[in-house]
């Protein structure tokens, strides 16, 4: 069961890591490109992430979900010996 929920974690926290990370990496040029040109628009800092989090997703995503329905099926698969 400790396993299970270890699995659990790492496999959230590698699902999280990349759309994270890219988000994070948008958050700062764009606070650098308003702080350099002192535009600040709440809108201009948006849709920029906005748009990483659809490609990273576009491009990723097959690859989360796939990693999902692995740890369902083995989930699943290992449910009676959890219920016992």
């Amino acid at each position: 069961m400790e396993e299970l929920l270890r699995e659990a974690l790492w496999l959230a926290f590698w699902i999280a890591l990349p759309v994270l990370a890219a988000l994070l990496i948008t958050a700062l040029l764009m606070s650098v490109f308003q702080a350099a040109t002192q535009i600040l628009e709440p809108t201009l800092a948006f849709v920029p992430k906005a748009l990483v989090l659809v490609a990273v997703l576009a491009l990723l995503g097959a690859w989360m979900g796939g990693r999902l329905v692995e740890f369902t099926q083995r989930v699943l698969e290992s449910f009676p010996g959890l219920v016992q």
